[in-house]
């Protein structure tokens, strides 16, 4: 097992690049088994679930080569790739759930665990289901799998989603874009990973139109091609650093950054303080000597994300006042707060409703990552607490950030990767 030990106190500065996003990612490697031949994915994070993604892919008969110093993955999918994703593997990871839709699509067929994931909160598979059935597929749950047929491929339809889910959109367009005929998807997600998906497949040979709005049009097509496709930057990766230069008075230019995805979010950094300017090839954020409370609610996109609610958390927790954050998508995002809170925060949780009154200071104390944002969320609340701070099950951070604690390091943070031992239960 291993931890970060993390030593409070440290100003960040410097320079830090953000990857292609880790939201993205998973769903184009699904997106591959749509055509046959090699696709290639350029700018592909070193970050574990990459590597579930891949072992997942080589088991339906693929082959993946992933050369990690290039941050290059290609994809070779064979004219019959297998239907089934285990249990094993799906448990892992919740993104897995998005070779349902390609799979049902070009072999008709798709048997795929119910997914495991962050322990975030419930996140049905409804929509999935009800929209691959308006699309004409048999779907129903045989042992702990989701088997889906349709043995005459899929027709299009119309498909309203009663939120936009966007696990939901990435599957119903990836099977969409196959089916006979013409879909349309209404209340889709609008994340720019989303509309990312959808460069790719129109570059594929897709036809999709009313991309990052909020109604997708889908003309199916007999078949697709393989390309090359550069991944969007990782929009929660460039968050996590601005909120890293708020929290600690520092000054970073997060390079590769799209501000213009993360608009709400810097507005609310600037609310609390911080200085935000457009930088070359990125962003640039100067934190205040002391964060100014705010409020936040969570919402779709562009809304404030979920995926960066944890630091907003961080945040508050040593800011002058008091503030209120609300989590409208997933109801166990506050599993955090307990750990944040040996720290020293002063967080009281009602319903959906996180009450943060600032303090000025935060004190190291052993924490524990519950899944990848709360544990990054605690990794800068350590750089902001008095002496030293453990933050153990640190494979959870792992599956979203490549290499964290060296990217803190190179802006002068003192954090190292230790091992510790493990705890027999008694």
């Amino acid at each position: 097992m291993e931890a970060f030990r993390i030593v409070g106190g440290t100003r960040l500065q410097g320079d830090v690049r953000v990857p292609g996003a880790k939201n993205s990612v998973l769903k184009l490697m699904a997106a591959a088994l749509l055509a046959e031949g090699t696709c290639t994915l350029v700018d592909v994070p070193d970050i574990l679930d990459v590597r579930i993604m891949a072992e997942l892919l080589n088991r339906l008969g693929c082959e993946v080569a992933y050369e990690i110093g290039r941050g290059t993955l290609s994809v070779t999918v064979p004219s019959g790739p297998g239907h089934r994703a285990d249990y094993d593997l799906v448990r892992a990871m919740r993104a897995s759930i998005s070779v349902l839709g390609p799979l049902l699509a070009r072999q008709h067929a798709a048997e795929v665990a119910l997914p495991g994931g962050d322990a975030i909160g419930s996140r049905g598979l409804d929509m999935h289901v009800q929209g691959l059935q308006a699309l004409g597929a048999e779907v129903e749950l045989r042992h702990g799998y989701l088997v889906a047929e349709a043995p005459r491929g899929l027709i299009g339809a119309e498909v309203r989603l009663e939120f936009p889910s966007v696990g939901a959109t990435e599957n119903l367009v990836m099977a969409a874009v196959l089916a006979k005929g013409r879909t349309v998807l209404d209340n889709v997600a609008r994340e720019p990973e989303v509309v990312d998906l959808c460069r790719m497949l129109r570059r594929m040979g897709a036809r999709i139109e009313g991309v990052a709005g909020s109604t997708l049009e889908i003309e199916g097509v007999e078949g697709l091609h393989p390309v090359e496709h550069r991944v969007v930057p990782d929009r929660i990766a460039a968050g996590t650093w601005a909120f890293a230069a708020a929290m600690t008075g520092g000054d970073v230019v997060v390079r590769g950054g799209e501000s213009g995805h993360l608009e709400l979010v810097l507005d609310k950094l600037t609310d609390a303080g911080a200085q935000v300017s457009d930088a070359m090839d990125g962003f640039r954020v100067v934190g205040p000597q002391r964060p100014r409370s705010v409020d936040v609610a969570t919402l779709p996109y562009p809304g404030f994300p979920t995926d960066l609610q944890p630091f907003m958390v961080a945040l508050m927790a040593v800011a002058d006042g008091a503030s209120m954050i609300t989590e409208n998508l997933f109801e166990a995002r506050f599993r955090f707060v307990q750990e944040i809170a040996r720290l020293g925060a002063q967080v009281r949780v009602d319903g959906h409703h996180a009450y943060v009154r600032g303090v000025p200071g935060l004190s190291g104390a052993p924490v524990e990552a519950s899944d990848i944002r709360a544990g990054a969320a605690l990794v800068l609340a350590g750089l902001v607490a008095d002496g030293e701070t453990t933050v153990h099950e640190v494979a959870h951070i792992d599956r979203g950030y490549d290499g964290l604690e060296v990217a803190l390091r190179g802006l002068g943070a003192d954090v190292q990767r230790i091992g510790v031992p493990a705890v027999e239960p008694i």
